[in-house]
Formats: structure tokens, sequence, C-alpha cells
């Protein structure tokens, strides 16, 4: 089994506390976020888990608990882009901390393991093509020795962000200026011996070099724990997207980055209300049982073929 930690909250920012209690206690619980009442008991045993994949901002928290996790294999899907505090509220200065964040955590487990995400790009009057040009460079920069590749996407204009995003004047790109700031950063990326591929992008961008990313990816996770993985495609996933299957353990509008682009968080009110509940020692994240919720056991097991095959 994989895990994602995950794509609706930052866990190692703002809760690695209980993911670190959850490991010990090798289970959790967590809500279907379609039915909230269902709860799922997640195994979280080394034995059927085959790896971790963190999503975070600033996993700056969880550096100096790492040694916690010495007997799982994981890697960071690590976001680091061009934004100030009027698109992502509550992250910290990028040259004052998060680079320094993505430079320890690689020293600690290996830049194989800590994939650099600039995204989602967005046009702005402030953030323009030339700014995200000029920004993306010099991350580059600063990250070609503590990471392989980047991951690229464009902002979804998904219904439930555009309160959040009206007043930051967002301009709609064409599919050939998608394609040449696209071309920019490959040859950017490509200059620092980074690989560059798109996250849950449509557009088809292979003639310039730049392949489809599975950010859940089940070459990487053979290539980490040492065998090949028997993984379908993440059916609840988009179409575009070629994660292979995961079990998300985090929980809707709970995280506090406060970015205006989220698609987990429907507003800053609902977020500070989840938020209260949480409690390091609960076996659910932000939320604790009610007589109407039913707990069942998730079938928990290993898909790694440990075993060669015989035919």
């Amino acid at each position: 089994m994989i895990i994602s930690a995950s794509r609706r909250t930052d866990i190692p920012t703002y809760y690695s506390d209980w993911f670190f209690n959850r490991i010990k206690d090798r289970f959790l619980l967590v809500r279907n976020p379609m039915n909230i009442h269902q709860v799922s008991r997640i195994d979280l045993s080394p034995e059927v888990i085959d790896c971790i994949v963190f999503w975070s901002k600033n996993p700056k928290p969880m550096l100096e608990r790492l040694d916690e996790l010495k007997n799982y294999k994981y890697y960071f899907q690590f976001s680091l882009n061009s934004y100030g505090k009027d698109v992502e509220q509550n992250v910290p200065s990028k040259n004052d901390e998060v680079i320094d964040t993505f430079r320890r955590l690689s020293d600690k487990i290996g830049a194989e393991k800590v994939i650099w995400r600039y995204d989602p790009i967005l046009i702005n009057p402030i953030y323009t093509i030339d700014y995200h040009i000029a920004y993306f460079e010099k991350l580059a920069q600063h990250l070609k020795d503590y990471t392989q590749k980047c991951t690229i996407s464009f902002i979804d204009f998904y219904s439930k962000i555009k309160k959040n995003i009206e007043q930051l004047d967002i301009v709609s790109l064409t599919y050939n200026e998608k394609e040449a700031l696209a071309g920019k950063l490959f040859e950017i990326a490509s200059g620092y011996g980074l690989k560059l591929d798109t996250c849950a992008e449509g557009i088809e961008l292979s003639h310039l070099g730049i392949g489809h990313a599975k950010c859940v990816d089940d070459e990487l996770i053979s290539k980490i724990i040492g065998c090949p993985l028997k993984a379908d495609k993440d059916k609840n996933q988009r179409p575009e997207c070629g994660c292979v299957s995961s079990v998300d353990i985090g929980m809707y509008n709970t995280c506090l980055n406060g970015c205006k682009y989220c698609y987990a968080n429907h507003s800053s009110k609902v977020v500070n209300k989840h938020s209260e509940k949480y409690a390091p020692d609960s076996p659910l994240l932000c939320s604790t049982l009610g007589p109407e919720d039913i707990i069942s056991h998730r079938e928990a097991k290993s898909v790694a073929k440990k075993q060669l095959d015989l035919i």
C-alpha cells in the first residue's frame, strides 16, 4: 500500500506531531471526503506500507524526526515557487527559510527523493511570464544539487477558488503561451541538469522534451524499495493524472498555508474551524468520532512484487 500524506493538506508543516504519533501507534482513521460519516481504519505497519509520499511547502518540523521513519520508505513532493504573501499567505520566506529547508531535507534523504514542484503557474500583472522565467532560474540555481527533477503545472480555475483569486487579476494563457513558457523553463532546467515534466496537464509537450509526471510514481517507488510494484492507475484522480493508486490520509479544509489557488480549502473560516479541533493524539486528523460515524477496516496489503515472476 502507498500512503499519500497528503494532497488534501500540508501534514509535514502543520500536523507532523499527529503523523508521528500515528506511525508510533501503527494505525490511523480517515474520513471519506464524499461521506464524512464513513471512516476507514488504515494499518500503518511497515510490512504493508510500501512507500509514503509526502506533499509539503515547508516540511521543516519533520527534519529532526526523520529517524522515526527508519522502518519506512518515502519521498517528498516539495512545492517551492515564486509567490509572495498575496498568493501564499502563510508560507515563510523562500530566501530566509524554505530554500534552506529544501536543501537540508535533500542532504538527509537524497536528492532523488525530493521532487521540486513549481506549481501552479499563474500569470497576472505582478507574476508575469518574464517574472516566472527569472525566478525559476534563481530557484534552479539554488536547488540544482538538491533535486533531480522539477514538475510544473498551470493553474486550474476551479469554481471553489473563484472568490479567492478574483482580486489577483489572473490572465488565462493560450496554448501557444503555455508552450512557449514551458519550453523556456525546460531550457533552464536542462541547463542545470534537471528533468522537467508536467502534472495533470492535458497539453502535450513531448516535442519539447517535457513528459507527463507521475507524482505518486511507481517507477520511483520501485527504485526506492528495490523491487517492482503491481500498482494500478489511480481511478480517483483526473484522467490527465498519471499517478498510481494510493491511500490519502489527509482531510480537506485543514491546510493553513493560505494559498489562494488551493483546491483543497473552501474558505479560511472553515479551515480555522477544523484546525481548532486538531489534537496530536487523536487517530483522526482535526476531527473526533461521533455517534453517526461508522468505522470500517480498509484492506491493507503490500503491492511490491518481492518474488520473481516464473513466467
